[in-house]
């Protein structure tokens, strides 16, 4: 029986170990948290349920497949509830548009920001549907390891116009800004910015309308749970709070990873759902293929981070959905102030979970629990102490949700804290505290992405964010279906 260690319990991780696992190879996941999740982490505090992200689940299909590689039933391990309206869009003048895909809803709800959208929308949906079944359905689950498999690509991404941004390509269908807005901004769920990444991201809109917007019952947690014990049942391992301090290596192969606590697990194959600059630069530093690979990494562009504040309070708010996104006065100035100037500016547009709509258990009886987030730059760009800034970012930012939703904000807060960008780089090795490792450019995709295994260490693989197709449940897990088929074939 062939062995396997792979490093990091993030959703790419585990849906890497499963697909492993299931297919007859001996998997060990290496963790170096106490709990498994990477990104999908949480915390429990007075009775409060908190969910570090992400809380957006779409594609639900993807996921039911790792359990259904072994007969089994995902529905037995985890509990999807339906999210309606997907979103909630709020901008700075009090105009709200719920976003769904019944198309009832959707035709009023377009046809109040500009009634002659709904026709530039649906020839939107078609190009969204175009670029979903090339760049998706086609093209997600395939590792680009040659720059042949790019070149046979390329007709696809140029019938689409995949070098133009998912900004220009949506404002070519419809003319209210604000609706260019609603439909462009998923860009940012998966680290890029709409008015540079490709349109060939506008997938995610069409993947949003077939599969719908999903929450796990119990929290996200709930799922990185269903997927460990499904992981664990089929026979795997499951090694937390160990971090991998080396991957071994010799001569061209890797042998095994070392941990903190001294563990040696030796493996025919090692596959990273670890920080891509992590890897290469720290577990990789006796490599010297690894070490010419960091330095080309370090060139490359990436995401930002995110500020999360999460609170719980007081009262409950049926008449808050889910999940909102409330626009700030700028878009292309705010978007250029977080990617390219490295400002920390006044305004900022929130995204808005509200869990306990759907699933009040999360807090105590009579309370809600809340997250609230907003988009940074990454710490290369704005290199502060955030232990300074922290608490007058924090107040800013539920001072403009006391605005706009919850007046008595900071009366009913019961409790609160806050995760910056300091912490994305201290407990997940994150590259300058990026939130979604390298930016979903264009010239940063495919095979111009990390590969899905490496290119001088044949039985090193990678999986999750940093690796093709990119950021997003749908996309690491896509990324775990790539490289799994590698890992078998012995590629």
């Amino acid at each position: 029986m062939r062995r396997a260690i792979v490093i990091g319990a993030g959703f790419g991780g585990l849906a890497l170990a499963i697909r492993l696992q299931s297919a007859g190879v001996e998997t060990t996941i290496v963790e170096s948290r106490d709990k498994p999740g990477g990104r999908a982490y949480y915390w429990e505090r007075e009775g409060f349920t908190f969910d570090a992200g992400p809380t957006v689940i779409t594609d639900p299909a993807c996921l039911e497949e790792l359990w259904q590689l072994t007969g089994r039933d995902m529905r037995d391990d985890v509990v999807l509830e339906p999210v309606t309206p997907f979103y909630r869009l709020n901008w700075a003048d009090g105009t709200n548009f719920d976003y769904t895909n019944d198309d009832s809803i959707l035709r009023g709800e377009i046809e109040r920001l500009h009634p002659g959208d709904w026709e530039g929308y649906q020839k939107f949906l078609t190009y969204s549907a175009g670029v979903f079944h090339e760049g998706y359905e086609k093209l997600g689950h395939v590792a680009f390891l040659d720059f042949a498999s790019m070149i046979k690509a390329a007709p696809a991404l140029a019938k689409y116009q995949a070098w133009r941004s998912v900004y220009s390509i949506v404002s070519s269908f419809v003319k209210s800004e604000k609706l260019r807005e609603a439909l462009s901004f998923h860009t940012l769920l998966v680290g890029g910015n709409p008015m540079t990444t490709s349109a060939i991201y506008a997938l995610i809109h069409k993947l949003e309308r077939d599969g719908g917007v999903w929450f796990a019952k119990g929290g996200t947690n709930r799922l990185v749970a269903g997927l460990v014990a499904h992981f664990e049942r089929i026979g795997g391992t499951l090694r937390l709070g160990d971090p991998v301090v080396q991957i071994e290596t010799l001569g061209d192969r890797a042998t095994g990873v070392v941990t903190e606590s001294g563990w040696r697990g030796e493996a025919d194959m090692v596959a990273a759902n670890s920080d891509i600059m992590h890897t290469y630069r720290d577990l990789l530093s006796t490599s010297r293929s690894a070490q010419r690979t960091k330095g080309k990494l370090e060139r490359k562009k990436y995401s930002p981070s995110l500020f999360v504040t999460h609170f719980g309070i007081k009262g409950t708010w049926p008449g808050i959905p889910h999940h909102m996104i409330l626009f700030g006065p700028r878009y292309k100035g705010l978007l250029e102030d977080i990617y390219d100037h490295g400002v920390l500016s006044e305004d900022f547009s929130l995204y808005l979970h509200h869990p306990t709509v759907t699933d009040p258990a999360l807090a105590p009886e009579g309370h809600s629990t809340f997250y609230v987030l907003a988009p940074v730059p990454h710490m290369g760009k704005f290199p502060v102490d955030w232990a300074e800034v922290t608490p007058i970012l924090e107040k800013r930012i539920l001072d403009e949700v006391g605005r706009r939703l919850i007046p008595d904000i900071h009366e009913r807060i019961v409790t609160k804290f806050s995760y910056a960008p300091s912490d994305f780089a201290a407990d997940l090795n994150a590259h300058l505290g990026s939130a979604f490792s390298l930016e979903p450019i264009l010239t940063q995709s495919a095979y111009f992405r990390v590969h899905n295994r490496d290119d001088a260490i044949p039985n090193l693989y990678f999986v999750g964010a940093g690796t093709h197709p990119g950021a997003g449940i749908p996309g690491v897990v896509g990324s775990a279906k790539a490289t799994a088929k590698l890992m078998l074939e012995g590629r």
